[in-house]
């Protein structure tokens, strides 16, 4: 990345249909010689396709136009890519695209990954998995959003899960080691709210007393990586879990970047099918899962939820209903439930 953003501070010409750069601040994506004021390294992303970028909402820049002159196998990729997502019910194998795209597998793949970053199958499962986010915080049900994704059974979207989404168990042992990550701590009406994000998501949402119990246990758990306090970039998803806790907001389908085993991941998933304002038992999570005797491997996993609110933990319950535990205290589960059920 230092590469590109010397690119940037250069005006180079030759990444010019290589890469481009959105700016977060603005919503628009540049090539790298854009004569356009430079802007601050932390608002910059890059994207090896200009459609990648579109995709993630920006806009092109109409000063340089970054969609001009782009390299011949960019311009492939792009096509590629906009069939996967055209196509993500159909099994997206690497010889369908090859015959689609008269290209040979080895061909394909090769500089489909060298442009991207990541495989054509690696890319058909992220969609996937973002439309299945997307769906469950419309509320539809997990099941039908799994096969409207393309998926021929949950255990295939459980094991896609693990190599797609979230950071490494490796990353996230290592303390977060060359990761950046941007917090933010603000008063909520229970107490103190802490968000942070690396570029793919948030790692944590938590809620506590005071903003250094916060801060110290956020360094405690990533003490390799960059931590930086952020007021702008984070405002958004700040404000969507400030107006869920003012019950004006029922679902967050926000995105996420934890690590997390197969397990957990099960056993959260199945936390998110939970409807707004209703609960459920341990007993009845194991169940869902498949793993009636796992009753307490299910405490466990949910009592490790980093991300409080986005994973609902709080809508568990013990079977004779009463509250039992939380992470962030047995009170502000209360007003989280009350919230609800009003």
């Amino acid at each position: 990345m230092d590469t590109y953003w010397d690119a940037i501070t250069n005006r180079n010409t030759d990444y010019d249909g290589k890469i481009v750069y959105a700016v977060k601040t603005t919503g628009i994506y540049c090539k790298p010689s854009c004569p356009s004021r430079k802007p601050k390294r932390e608002n910059v992303v890059f994207f090896n396709v200009p459609h990648l970028a579109e995709t993630a909402g920006y806009r092109p820049c109409k000063r340089c136009m970054p969609t001009a002159h782009i390299d011949p196998q960019v311009e492939q990729v792009e096509a590629i890519c906009r069939y996967i997502e055209a196509n993500l019910e159909n099994a997206l194998t690497l010889e369908h695209l090859s015959d689609e795209f008269a290209l040979s597998p080895f061909h394909l793949q090769r500089t489909f990954k060298d442009i991207v970053g990541i495989s054509p199958q690696q890319y058909t499962e992220a969609l996937r998995l973002q439309q299945i986010r997307a769906a469950l915080g419309n509320g539809e049900n997990i099941i039908e959003a799994i096969y409207a994704a393309g998926y021929s059974s949950t255990s295939k979207l459980y094991t896609c899960a693990d190599m797609v989404l979230g950071m490494t168990p490796g990353t996230y042992q290592q303390g977060g080691s060359n990761m950046n990550i941007l917090y933010t701590i603000v008063d909520c009406n229970l107490g103190k709210l802490l968000v942070a994000a690396t570029e793919r998501g948030l790692c944590a949402v938590r809620l506590g007393n005071d903003v250094d119990s916060l801060e110290t246990e956020l360094m405690r758990e990533f003490p390799s990586a960059g931590l930086e306090r952020d007021t702008i970039v984070l405002t958004g998803w700040v404000n969507e879990i400030l107006a869920y806790l003012s019950g004006n907001q029922p679902h967050l389908a926000l995105p996420l970047d934890v690590q997390a085993t197969a397990f957990q991941r099960q056993v959260w998933q199945a936390l998110q099918e939970i409807p707004y304002g209703e609960t459920r038992t341990y007993a009845d999570i194991a169940n869902a899962i498949g793993q009636p005797t796992a009753s307490r491997a299910v405490a466990n996993a949910i009592g490790s939820n980093p991300v409080a609110m986005v994973i609902p933990c709080h809508r568990v319950v013990r079977s004779d209903g009463s509250l039992g535990g939380y992470r962030w205290g047995i009170d502000r589960k209360e007003s989280l439930l009350a919230v609800e059920h009003a």
